[in-house]
């Protein structure tokens, strides 16, 4: 039914601004126009279901040409400026302690504002709510894209309390102030990287839009709102309120700035997805690694040296493994350098097929063995270079038992068969219960770290000043190259295995590298020396007789062969030479080859390390 507004009646909407369609007013946009209508036009209400009563009718705004509405249609005193009571803002995702939260802040004082799920929440827990709804006067909309985005919500957000102007605005357009807000976001990381997996579609749709609006909004006017994104923090929120000294700016700044992390964290996962469902390149235009705190480490290198340790949270390392996820069952705190070694130790050992054990120090494999009997698999890879294995890092691809676990703690090192051998760290995929228990009892300060795989195609990261390289991971094996015989003779099949197993070794030392083994064990290495020359000289002392007959892996080519590495090796008895290949002078590394009668492989790839 149509009626004009000269003849409407007190119950009408337009001339009742209390009307319960709309929770008890007219929406502030229409109040003004109702203010300010000119002669060109008039407005009415048409009631879509007058039988549903009141309370639950529904209006659509009509606009008619005729004669300007009188000046008194709403009286300027019906709308009085709203009380400065105090308002908390609720809408989370992660419910976590949110009933503690809402009745703690409602015995506070403040009101609850909320939306959707949280606001059924509060309310299950005795919480009195106030919904979003009935402070914008307009409902949610677009499948709930649109709820909190709205002048009534953020101007009660960011107005400056101490802005007289601020201040005024609010109190002309009916608006309250907000003195907390409480928001975390749609689990978006957890959806997209499920192990189910999700359609483009529902990713899109998890993407939180309103919620980092108010997070920002808050953060940036932490002043005098208090921002919470992190369910940790409602205890120090509620204390901080006890106290009421509005004036500790340290406590809202600290909250601000998670605040902004968290929005960033998220936006950053967001842009990653985004990427990967755009494009195949790895190297996008602009890059963001969300990184969370694990630990503070007691210092890095050296003890002048500050350090911490931060967790990758990027979507591509979700259930992607390696040192940083590793379970300590045991030992002292993980320090810098324990880091950096456990990590070189587990990414050389997990690219073994068979039972290996693999010995670090220094980030460099000093010791590699592989046995189907990983006991005789261990000493073989302390016998490698036991000096350099006592303090090292012990790392096998396979469970420590009982078995392997007492001979660990009890093994002497093979230069004096007396002194029990020492380690910083022990790490494997698994361990069964007596195993753990055994490797306990060995010290008190040994850590024990429980790994899983590290997966590959990672992008591999590494800092300058200023700036950051970033490469795929080298994940080339033996299996994924050819090993070409360019000389005279060629290897019989338990030298090329021995040239293969060199050859996965040299890729975990650190340039210029040698590798010497024979039937899977290293035999000695050689590492970081500026010329390939003194490492090899290096990796033939320490493998001493047994070079004979062995296999060497150089990771990059000779450039030069005559009276130099290629013919010192040679002269020592080994039996076959594995390189890349590609220097000018790969003629004279053939003929020298030749000549002492060793075979020679090339294998088109390079493994520098730097």
């Amino acid at each position: 039914m149509l009626r004009s507004a000269a003849t409407a009646t007190s119950t009408d909407a337009v001339a009742n601004p209390r009307h319960s369609a709309y929770g008890g007013r007219i929406p502030v946009a229409l109040r003004h126009l109702l203010k300010t209508t000119t002669s060109s036009s008039h407005f009415h209400f048409q009631q879509s279901s007058p039988a549903a009563g009141a309370a639950a009718s529904s209006f659509r705004l009509k606009c008619y040409t005729i004669k300007a509405m009188a000046d008194s249609a709403v009286p300027k005193d019906s709308n009085p400026s709203p009380s400065r009571s105090k308002q908390a803002l609720i809408s989370v995702s992660d419910k976590k302690d949110l009933d503690f939260l809402g009745n703690e802040l409602q015995k506070l004082g403040y009101t609850i504002v909320s939306t959707g799920g949280t606001a059924s929440a509060l309310e299950n827990s005795g919480v009195s709510v106030t919904k979003v709804e009935e402070i914008t006067n307009f409902p949610e909309m677009l499948d709930g894209r649109v709820k909190t985005l709205h002048p009534s919500i953020h101007g009660g957000i960011l107005a400056r309390r101490d802005q007289k102007h601020h201040m005024e605005a609010l109190d002309e357009h009916r608006i309250g102030t907000f003195d907390v807000v409480v928001v975390n976001l749609y689990p978006f990381y957890e959806k997209v990287s499920s192990t189910k997996g999700i359609t483009f579609d529902d990713g899109i749709e998890n993407i939180d839009i309103g919620g980092p609006s108010m997070i920002r909004a808050a953060a940036k006017n932490h002043k005098d709102v208090l921002v919470v994104v992190d369910s940790e923090d409602y205890p120090e929120l509620i204390e901080f309120l006890q106290r009421n000294q509005d004036d500790e700016q340290e406590f809202r700044r600290k909250l601000a700035w998670k605040a902004f992390q968290h929005c960033a964290s998220y936006d950053s996962a967001v842009s990653e997805w985004m990427w990967k469902q755009t494009s195949e390149d790895k190297f996008p235009p602009s890059l963001s690694k969300p990184l969370l705190l694990k630990s503070s480490l007691r210092y890095g290198e050296n003890p002048h040296q500050k350090a911490a340790f931060y967790v990758d949270q990027s979507l591509s390392e979700v259930n992607a493994g390696g040192i940083a996820t590793a379970i300590q069952h045991h030992g002292k705190e993980m320090s810098y350098n324990n880091y950096l070694d456990a990590d070189a130790a587990w990414n050389c050992v997990c690219e073994f097929n068979k039972p290996t054990c693999v010995v670090v120090k220094h980030t460099n494999p000093c010791g590699v063995a592989s046995r189907d009997d990983t006991i005789e698999a261990y000493r073989l890879a302390v016998k490698a270079d036991p000096v350099s294995a006592f303090g090292g890092i012990v790392a096998f691809n396979i469970e420590v038992d009982e078995a392997l676990a007492k001979d660990i703690r009890e093994f002497r090192s093979p230069t004096d068969g007396e002194t029990r051998m020492f380690y910083e760290i022990v790490v494997a995929p698994k361990y069964s219960k007596k195993g753990l228990e055994v490797l306990r009892g060995k010290s008190k300060n040994l850590r024990i770290l429980e790994a899983s795989k590290n997966f590959k195609g990672k992008l591999s990261l590494r800092q300058v000043g200023g700036g950051w390289l970033a490469q795929d991971s080298d994940d080339l094996t033996p299996e994924d190259i050819n090993f070409n015989v360019v000389s005279s003779k060629a290897p019989q099949e338990n030298e090329l295995h021995d040239a293969e197993f060199a050859w996965l070794c040299v890729k975990h030392v650190k340039s210029n590298a040698i590798v010497i083994t024979k039937n899977n064990c290293m035999l000695g290495m050689g590492s970081g020396q500026p010329n390939r020359l003194e490492s090899l000289r290096i990796a033939l002392k320490k493998a001493g007789d047994e070079v004979k007959g062995a296999a060497l892996a150089s990771d990059a080519f000779f450039p030069f062969a005559w009276n130099d590495a290629v013919e010192e090796a040679c002269k020592s008895g080994v039996g076959v030479i594995a390189e890349p290949g590609g220097s000018i002078r790969d003629g004279d590394a053939i003929d020298c080859c030749n000549k002492y009668g060793v075979s020679l492989l090339f294998t088109n790839v390079r493994h520098f390390r730097h």
